[in-house]
């Protein structure tokens, strides 16, 4: 199996995205959870808005 360096740029490159952008999902979806249970203690809104 010879693959050249310019596919393992692009194998590589494409994993990262591919990592970075399911990180960011994650961690925004708890950053909203935890903003919103925040706002529900704090000021009584409700979770839903």
């Amino acid at each position: 199996m010879n693959i050249s360096i310019g596919l393992w740029l692009i194998i590589i490159v494409g994993g990262l995205a591919g990592i970075l952008s399911s990180l960011y999902v994650v961690v925004s979806l708890f950053g909203t959870l935890g903003f919103k249970i925040y706002r529900k203690c704090k000021f009584g809104i409700s979770l839903f808005q």
